[in-house]
């Protein structure tokens, strides 16, 4: 696994069919802090725009979340994330680590409903608070030494 004490910062990744949800890293490595939806268009306009926000930001390692079954197993969405990770990796030049995101996006939907925030809104922000969940849960494991 690859560390985040280094000099750049660390970009979480909530891949989706339509949206990408993204999520970044504070300058020390503890918070993890909402930072974008990127809605997709086709697969070349959306790594050339991630490069540029990883260009942008100083981003050094990327984490993406990888959409596991409840048993564990991984079904098609797990092997569509892998690959378009893979290809995020050699136009990026970067590492991708991926996390386990089951039910991430749930957790996100649930926190926004009780915070009273309407549909319309929710899916505004719901992607980027999946990011969010993805990438804490990467940094966390890494101040803890796993």
């Amino acid at each position: 696994m690859c560390s985040i004490r280094n000099n750049g910062r660390v970009l979480g990744l909530d891949v989706g069919e339509r949206r990408i949800g993204l999520a970044l890293s504070d300058a020390l490595f503890l918070t993890a802090q909402p930072y974008d939806t990127l809605w997709r268009k086709d697969e070349q306009t959306d790594l050339t725009a991630l490069c540029a926000l990883i260009a942008q930001n100083g981003v050094t390692v990327l984490v993406c979340g990888l959409p596991r079954n409840m048993d564990g197993s991984e079904g098609v969405q797990a092997q569509v994330t892998r690959d378009f990770a893979r290809k995020l990796e050699v136009q990026s030049g970067l590492p991708v680590v991926f996390v386990d995101e089951r039910l991430t996006t749930a957790s996100a939907r649930r926190t926004l409903i009780e915070g009273g925030v309407r549909r319309q809104s929710r899916k505004n922000v719901i992607d980027k608070l999946a990011a969010v969940s993805i990438l804490q849960t990467y940094m966390d494991r890494q101040h803890a030494g796993f």
